[in-house]
């Protein structure tokens, strides 16, 4: 945890400043340890970014609940508003990924062409 102490007091942050040096590479790798039963079976993990994928809705469920609980278990809190559950189609990485498969973000092929 990041702390510093001052004529004041000693304070440690409540949540992880992205600022300092190492913290996403930090964060990165604590969500990728917290994930590894999971990861490349139904969880991808980019920094902040948790991307669940499943075959049917049952196991959907399955799968949101187990990362759910996972990240209360470590209370990790996320942003409701940040969320989206239940898409069809996602994009992430500047990819498009859905049941037929995973493509190139149209609007990167774009910004390339241009």
């Amino acid at each position: 945890k990041t702390a510093f102490r001052t004529r004041y007091g000693h304070y440690e942050y409540q949540v992880m400043p992205f600022g300092v040096t190492n913290a996403p590479a930090v964060f990165m790798d604590y969500m990728n340890r917290i994930f590894r039963p999971y990861l490349d079976h139904f969880v991808v993990v980019f920094i902040d970014d948790i991307l669940i994928y499943s075959r049917t809705h049952e196991e959907h469920e399955e799968h949101l609940q187990t990362v759910l609980q996972i990240l209360k278990d470590k209370q990790l809190y996320a942003k409701l508003s940040k969320c989206e559950f239940w898409l069809e189609e996602v994009k992430f990485l500047g990819h498009v990924i859905s049941k037929d498969g995973v493509s190139v973000d149209p609007s990167k092929v774009e910004a390339v062409l241009l």
